[in-house]
């Protein structure tokens, strides 16, 4: 029987810099001067929810948001007591669980206010609403036309003692954020005339709180800026990209001149070339659409992917410089390296770099670094 391999480590991995998490929102808040929400929803863009959270919240953060009622309550779950914004429901929805966790709820239409009302009534308690309006991105919440009358419902609600309104919001587009500002403020002056007196007020996503100071109002929401994307084009504030992905080299393989690599990517060289297979493929959220053009970092040098990112698998270029068996293999990281970046993903990809990160999924194992080992490991890659 042939003795065990020692394996050099895994074949791959996602590394999480939570001192990173933790810097970043000490800048967003420092920069916009008012608390921050840590927007931890869709697994803290897969980054892990709850470690995220922690970070952010102790280093600064006053709220976490969510999308959905069962992340509030993994979080609640996961011993978070901070507020929490829940905003993304059915109008129809049990929010029995929610209204006991203590979450504030988002309530966009009459329908959800009645829901979240008349499960305050069968558990005999307040619950807590923030109202959301929309100032024309069209992503839910009241409309203008409806806002009087919503506001009024709420209102009698609040003074029956089934709802506190803790607060009223929007969304926005950070380069349209004027109109999307004035049509807030208008919102507010309204619901102030009809008796509602709202502690929190915001619209702000991170570009917009970085980059336009009269969107700030109570809360910053912070999202892609939490994890380490600079938001605003053209400005650097010292965020810190916080994910880094990488896999190895797990097969080598040499091609033919003029052999077809695939039906799809005929090969054109004329010479002989090697190329290394990475275990990392589109079902682990590498995205298919950067085929061919995408970029990673082998031993400090850049080399192409080559024809198209598969299922659980891609292969690149070894190029002048070759690759060896259990080579790491760096997708993407902070930059300062060298290394491509999730923004060069996105790049290549078409897409947004949220949704690279929210891609990477739990097929990859996760690895955190406390602010100890996120400085060992910069001063071993240094």
């Amino acid at each position: 029987m042939s003795p065990c391999v020692t394996q050099a480590g895994p074949v791959a991995e996602v590394t999480v810099d939570l001192a990173a998490i933790g810097r970043n929102t000490a800048v967003i808040a420092g920069e916009a001067g008012v608390p921050v929400m840590a927007v931890v929803t869709a697994d803290g863009f897969g980054h892990g929810m709850l470690p995220v959270a922690k970070a952010a919240l102790d280093h600064g953060a006053g709220w976490l948001g969510v999308a959905f009622a069962a992340e509030a309550l993994e979080l609640r779950a996961g011993g978070i007591t901070a507020p929490i914004l829940s905003w993304l429901h059915g109008h129809d929805q049990d929010f029995c669980g929610l209204i006991e966790a203590d979450v504030d709820i988002s309530a966009g239409s009459v329908e959800h206010l009645v829901g979240i009302a008349a499960c305050a009534s069968q558990l005999g308690v307040t619950a807590k609403v923030q109202l959301k309006i929309d100032t024309g991105l069209g992503r839910g919440g009241c409309t203008p036309a409806e806002w009087p009358s919503f506001v009024l419902l709420a209102r009698r609600l609040e003074r029956e003692g089934l709802v506190l309104i803790r607060g009223i919001w929007s969304d926005l587009v950070a380069d349209d954020a004027a109109e999307h500002v004035a049509r807030f403020e208008r919102a507010l002056a309204y619901a102030g005339t009809s008796g509602l007196r709202p502690q929190w007020c915001h619209v702000a996503n991170s570009a917009a709180g970085l980059g336009v100071p009269a969107s700030r109002f109570d809360l910053v929401r912070a999202g892609i800026g939490l994890y380490g994307v600079e938001p605003v084009e053209g400005r650097d504030v010292g965020l810190r990209g916080a994910m880094t992905v990488t896999g190895r080299i797990v097969g080598l393989k040499e091609s033919r001149p003029g052999a077809e690599a695939c039906r799809d990517f005929p090969a054109t060289s004329t010479r002989s070339r090697t190329r290394g297979l990475v275990p990392l493929g589109f079902a682990h959220g590498i995205p298919r659409a950067a085929s061919r053009r995408a970029q990673v970092q082998i031993g400090g040098r850049r080399h192409r992917t080559a024809d198209w990112i598969m299922m659980d698998q891609f292969a690149v270029e070894a190029g002048a410089h070759g690759v060896a068996l259990g080579d790491e293999v760096v997708l993407f990281g902070p930059g300062d390296r060298g290394e491509p970046t999730v923004s060069d993903w996105a790049r290549w990809a078409g897409t947004v770099p949220h949704e690279i990160f929210a891609g990477i999924g739990s097929r990859i194992p996760r690895r955190y670094l406390s602010d100890v080992e996120a400085e060992l490991v910069s001063a071993a890659r240094a």
